[in-house]
């Protein structure tokens, strides 16, 4: 069985009753003669890695850090614990005393909505980059 390979650029992405639509832009030398060949309807399996400006495919792990396991890993940091203490968030440097303070400063009742609420996310990043200042100042 041959592959096909090309780059293309996402240049439009809509939605209609059957599911979603992606366009891409192909350059005129990269398109495969099958894919022009072939007829309108046709059914491909796809695989698609996004590329850097280096040609190496982007980690998005690594580019979009899970919230849910910095909010965990910050909950049991006795330094961060240490940092809501002298920031006078917090009477105890605990990790009850922490996830209590977080649930409450977020408006979350569990750390797994950070997934899903901008907002609190945004304030785990705020106070994560906060405490980082404070670690290089300390």
């Amino acid at each position: 069985m041959k592959t096909s390979q090309f780059e293309g650029c996402k240049v439009a992405l809509k939605q209609d009753r059957t599911g979603y639509i992606l366009t891409l832009s192909i350059h005129p030398s990269d398109v495969p003669d099958e894919v022009l060949r072939d007829f309108v309807g046709a059914r491909y399996q796809v695989v698609m890695v996004r590329i850097g400006d280096d040609e190496m495919p982007i980690n998005r792990e690594a580019s979009f850090p899970d919230p849910v396991k910095i909010a965990g890993i910050l909950c049991r940091d006795k330094d961060f614990q240490q940092f809501l203490v002298d920031m006078g968030q917090v009477l105890e440097a605990s990790e009850k005393e922490t996830i209590e303070w977080m649930k409450s400063e977020f408006g979350i009742s569990s750390r797994t909505e950070l997934r899903t609420n901008e907002l609190a996310r945004t304030k785990l990043f705020k106070y994560n980059e906060e405490f980082k200042t404070w670690q290089r100042n300390d």
